[in-house]
C-alpha cells in the first residue's frame, strides 16, 4: 500500500522541512524585541541611578548599550521567515572536456 494516494504529483512536505506557523513566528519575534527593549530601559535606568557612584566609563557603557539595542533589536526582529525559493548554488557545475585541438590537453584550446 502506498503512502500518497490519489497520484498526484504534489509532494507532502516532511515534518523537518515545514516552517514555522506564521502567528509562531510573529509571537516569537515580538517577544524577543520586547526583552531587547526591557533591557535597553534597564541599562539606561542603572547608568542614571549609578551615575556618580561608579566610574564613568561603566555608565557610558550602560548608555551606548542603550543606544545601541534598538538597532539591533529592529534587525534581529525583522529576521525571520525568509523564503528561498531560488537555488542558493553559487557554482554552476561544468564537465571538463578532452581539448579537441590537441589530444591529452583540457579545455578547448580556444
Amino acid at each position: 500500500m502506498s503512502a500518497r494516494r490519489g497520484g498526484g504529483g504534489d509532494d507532502v512536505p516532511r515534518i523537518t522541512t515545514a516552517p514555522e506557523p506564521l502567528a509562531d513566528d510573529v509571537a516569537r519575534r515580538q517577544r524577543r524585541y520586547l526583552v531587547q527593549m526591557g533591557i535597553r530601559v534597564v541599562c539606561f535606568l542603572v547608568s542614571v541611578i549609578t551615575w556618580g557612584h561608579v566610574p564613568l566609563a561603566v555608565s557610558l557603557v550602560l548608555i551606548v548599550a542603550a543606544v545601541v539595542l534598538p538597532y539591533v533589536a529592529v534587525l534581529l526582529a525583522n529576521a525571520g521567515r525568509e523564503r528561498r525559493d531560488v537555488d542558493t548554488t553559487f557554482l554552476d557545475p561544468r564537465q571538463i572536456d578532452p581539448g579537441h585541438d590537441r589530444p591529452g590537453t583540457l579545455g578547448g584550446g580556444r
